[in-house]
């Protein structure tokens, strides 16, 4: 993150936010409350010409908190995990709602994305903050994250299942060729991994989950590594693609969250967006190299790493980050919540469409994304989820090697605040 050079120019460009954002966790919460008061004054005034009779007291502007409540739900959305849209129209439908609308009616693919589009700019077009403001101020989701739903897919023959699990490990190859920073993972911890992502998908009624790519990360700091998994037919065991090192939250300093726990979604409800590749005031590339891709997966409550702990919304995205200084710090907690990979990952990820199985329906609707590149090859079993586990590992396995010194020296001042 902290790519702050382009603040202020991003622009809305056919369902994608062109242009790093400088993302706080509480990122833009003064403005939006500053807009709500003004919002709500404007209001005040325009009653009390209506209606002259009426008391001091009925026309009193709302509180701060109240007025900032209700705007920064309708900016931001609801948290990061989300129901899975069985259509378009539910997708807008959802992220009408999300913002705040009443009760929404069926909606085309282009109202879908221009919904996400205006939430993805509301929440990335503030400047960001180096300290949070208050928990009171961040914001909020009106009720709690929807429940995901298990995707369908054609059921299959023996034979089928057979061969769609041949065709889609082929991404093997695809993956040793073009990701430059991988982790040879032992069999054995394969399939133990593979358990583990069972048991957090059972966890959220996903265990039937089946014929499309999962994303797994281990947050432990004896780990942080990325496997992504495959397998065609539930009951099947999980069979992992390839896995590189990531670097996720580092707790012990303000404003330093432990990334979340659970079951994420990969919707366009939270469009996604790319960085421009400008250097921040430190020096670094917060989001990588230019047209690096984010992947946003929305707010989520955060556990806090500083002061008595607790939770607080925070902003859960998977990027890249800076390729000279930080990208040879992946394999240790050094993020302030967000998942970073390398950028080959990214690249890889993005082109293959590992995860964007909602932003195909889109396009195969007849919308244009910008997000999206023309040359991608999006693979016919992108999937959509992303999910974060701890396996609490107490040593280090010698296949997920902690950075060396020599990638610790690269380090610049101020180079632990960000994200």
């Amino acid at each position: 993150m902290n790519d702050f050079s382009s603040r202020g120019a991003q622009a809305s460009v056919n369902g994608g936010v062109r242009g790093d954002t400088a993302k706080s966790h509480y990122q833009g919460t003064r403005r939006v409350l500053q807009c709500a008061r003004l919002a709500a004054l404007c209001a005040v005034a325009w009653c009390a010409s209506a209606s002259a009779n009426a008391s001091a007291a009925d026309t009193a502007p709302a509180s701060g908190a109240h007025a900032g409540s209700g705007t920064v739900q309708a900016a931001t959305g609801a948290s990061a995990v989300k129901a899975k849209p069985s259509s378009a129209a539910t997708t807008a439908s959802a992220a009408v709602a999300a913002s705040g609308a009443a009760a929404p009616k069926q909606a085309s693919p282009v109202q879908v994305a221009s919904a996400a589009s205006a939430a993805s700019a509301a929440s990335a077009a503030s400047p960001a903050s180096a300290a949070s403001t208050a928990t009171a101020s961040a914001p909020v989701a009106a009720s709690g994250p929807a429940p995901l739903t298990l995707p369908e897919h054609p059921r299959l023959t023996p034979e089928q299942a057979a061969d769609e699990t041949r065709h889609a490990l082929a991404m093997r190859e695809t993956f040793a060729r073009n990701v430059t920073r991988r982790l040879r993972v032992p069999l054995a911890d394969q399939r133990a991994y593979g358990q583990r992502l069972q048991a957090a998908l059972d966890a959220k009624d996903l265990g039937a989950l089946a014929g499309e790519y999962v994303i797994l990360v281990d947050r432990s700091a004896n780990v942080q590594a990325l496997f992504i998994y495959f397998r065609a037919m539930p009951g099947e065991t999980w069979q992992m693609i390839g896995a590189s090192p990531v670097a996720t939250g580092r707790p012990g300093e303000f404003d330093h969250f432990l990334t979340p726990l659970g079951v994420f979604e990969h919707t366009p409800s939270n469009m996604d967006f790319r960085a421009e590749g400008t250097m921040n005031e430190n020096n670094i590339r917060g989001y990588g190299k230019r047209d690096m891709r984010i992947y946003d997966f929305g707010w989520v409550d955060g556990e806090r790493g500083w002061g008595k702990g607790g939770y607080s919304p925070m902003r859960f995205q998977m990027h890249a980050t800076d390729p000279d200084r930080l990208e040879p710090l992946l394999g240790i907690r050094h993020s302030k919540g967000c998942v970073r990979i390398p950028a080959s990952l990214n690249a890889f990820i993005d082109h293959n469409g590992i995860i964007d199985a909602e932003y195909q329906a889109l396009v195969d609707s007849g919308k244009s994304l910008w997000v999206l590149h023309s040359n991608r090859e999006i693979s016919p079993w992108a999937g959509r989820f992303i999910v974060v586990i701890d396996s609490a590992r107490k040593t280090r396995p010698a296949w997920a090697p902690a950075p060396g010194s020599q990638a610790r020296a690269k380090l610049p001042k101020g180079g632990d605040t960000a994200d």
